[in-house]
């Protein structure tokens, strides 16, 4: 089932596309993406490409060749049918698909990775009724960047649900990471949070952390509020 999918992808590769992404993902010497390898296919075709394999459960061990590949697109295209069958799967299968993620979170390095498939994978599984809410905790403790945008970035789909006790706790937790990718993630999820189930326990948080929190989460968190009430928390900065 592999081979086709990569001779799908190579068959739509754009070298121009590719150079736009590299730039975009930061594959430059010391960017986030170093070292990463794009053949020019965006998110919206890969999952065309995916589709098919996604119809019918999968042996996620069928698809690891894919998250570790060179190629960006290949990792891609793996956590989207990961992601879609752990949508759609059984709790078993769900289970076999986020064990193995977790397993491979090393190869989960870029953003667009991680946010394509914490929120079906882990956020999914720990909606289930043996779901570790604690595996969160795990994640965002982690020195590895990609672990801690997991454990924020899954909370998505526990807010989908109108669970956001995650959602906070985990914000708490990462007040203090140095990455920006971590400050984007915490200020979107808790955003997220507030728009969806309650703002007031958003302002609840912004009362208690605001002057805290790093200025691009502050600014993502309070982005859906009104303006006096966005000047009111951006008043609150420490020096």
């Amino acid at each position: 089932m592999v081979q086709p999918l990569v001779e799908s992808i190579a068959a739509e590769a754009d070298p121009e596309v590719a150079a736009t992404l590299a730039r975009f993902f930061q594959v430059r010497p010391g960017g986030y993406g170093e070292g990463d390898v794009f053949v020019g296919l965006k998110l919206s075709r890969l999952r065309v490409l995916a589709r098919p394999y996604t119809r019918t459960p999968v042996d996620p061990a069928d698809w690891l060749p894919l998250l570790h590949s060179p190629v960006h697109e290949h990792r891609l295209a793996c956590l989207v049918i990961w992601s879609e069958r752990a949508e759609r799967g059984e709790t078993a299968e769900r289970a076999a698909i986020a064990e193995l993620y977790l397993a491979n979170t090393d190869r989960v390095n870029n953003w667009d990775l991680v946010d394509a498939s914490a929120g079906p994978i882990v956020g999914g599984r720990i909606l289930d009724p043996d779901g570790d809410h604690a595996l969160l905790d795990r994640l965002a403790r982690s020195a590895l960047l990609w672990d801690r945008r997991i454990a924020m970035v899954a909370t998505h789909q526990l807010i989908r649900a109108g669970v956001t006790a995650d959602t906070y706790r985990i914000a708490e937790l990462l007040l203090d990471d140095n990455h920006d990718l971590i400050h984007k993630a915490v200020g979107w999820m808790m955003r997220e949070a507030g728009k969806r189930v309650d703002e007031a326990e958003l302002l609840a948080f912004l009362d208690r952390w605001a002057g805290r929190m790093p200025r691009t989460a502050l600014r993502y968190a309070i982005e859906r509020l009104d303006p006096d009430t966005r000047r009111h928390y951006l008043g609150q900065r420490a020096g």
